[in-house]
């Protein structure tokens, strides 16, 4: 029998085995997931081929990135199926073709800015666009600020500091927009989603999350949202039930809705997660879920040597919409 998450509207289907790739290739950190208008997958990962392309089935398709990225982190498709790349390796931000062509870089490939600066980019994490077209990215680890870009990669307006208050962020990881332009910030290791107008003015904080990490946007007029809970991050709670790693589903409030996963901790058996960081739909409501089970092994199994299918398909899920 097939695992089962969710429960109502939501409940998902685990499709074990799901990506199918080239004999002796591995995928390692799947870092985010994106899809395209014909429901091709995307999957951006810390492999040797950076970008690999999968239809709906978990066919191959192609590759490419490969020399381009340093390593990869966050990755958006916009309406016209540009991929925005987000690679925290080289603290760039790549607009690309599905082909991989880079038609827009914003960043300087290897040149941090200074530590906690403000300024753009140390260790960028993601990327979302307005409804104008204006790129909002969200930076990151060696910053705590959001920035926002004209189209063409002029840099418009920064907020956001390190702490602990509104405005504030601690681990600044990911960001989505929705079709009235308000932003949405992963403000992970303060254990929130913090919404923005789109000028960054603070109008109100999703909490009863813990460190979310993944963070998309389902669309429409009343949007619902899913959020990839990476769950314990330190060995004092590392055993605690019921705090992931996980998804859960809110509305635009941020109340939750439904939430999948997550009881007992991490796991390789179907159902469970190993650490959410990129989360994508397709034209049938099926989630696909990427993972960096390579890097979190050790926070989430010291003791436990790591098995082979983690870095091969295991960082890469799919949940078909029952």
């Amino acid at each position: 029998m097939p695992a089962i998450l969710g429960s109502g509207d939501h409940r998902y289907r685990v499709v074990e085995n799901w990506a199918k790739l080239p004999d002796g290739w591995r995928l390692t950190d799947v870092a985010s997931v994106a899809v395209d208008s014909k429901d091709r997958i995307y999957v951006f990962n810390r492999g040797a081929h950076p970008m690999v392309v999968l239809d709906r089935e978990g066919n191959f398709i192609k590759s490419w990135g490969e020399g381009l990225f340093n390593r990869a982190h966050g990755l958006h498709i916009d309406a016209d199926d540009h991929l925005y790349c987000t690679d925290d390796g080289d603290h760039t931000v790549r607009k690309c073709t599905t082909d991989g062509k880079v038609l827009l870089t914003i960043g300087i490939p290897n040149k941090p800015a200074p530590f906690m600066s403000g300024e753009p980019f140390h260790r960028c994490t993601h990327t979302a666009l307005s409804p104008k077209g204006e790129i909002y990215v969200s930076d990151g680890y060696g910053n705590a600020c959001v920035h926002k870009y004209s189209p063409d990669g002029k840099l418009l307006k920064t907020w956001g500091e390190p702490g602990t208050d509104p405005g504030q962020f601690n681990i600044v990881h990911n960001i989505a927009t929705d079709t009235d332009g308000w932003v949405y910030v992963a403000d992970r290791e303060n254990h929130r989603v913090q919404v923005f107008d789109g000028n960054g003015k603070y109008e109100a904080q999703w909490n009863f999350l813990h460190r979310p990490c993944a963070l998309c946007c389902c669309g429409g007029k009343q949007p619902t949202f899913i959020v990839g809970e990476l769950g314990p991050g330190m060995a004092v709670n590392r055993k605690v039930p019921n705090l992931g790693p996980r998804l859960s589903i809110v509305d635009s409030k941020g109340k939750r809705i439904a939430r999948l996963g997550g009881e007992n901790g991490p796991g390789l058996e179907a159902g469970k997660f190993l650490a959410p960081h990129g989360i994508a739909l397709d034209s049938r409501g099926d989630i696909y879920i990427g993972e960096v089970g390579v890097t979190d092994w050790k926070t989430s199994f010291p003791d436990t040597p790591m098995p082979p299918e983690v870095g091969v398909t295991r960082c890469l899920q799919k949940l078909e919409k029952l």
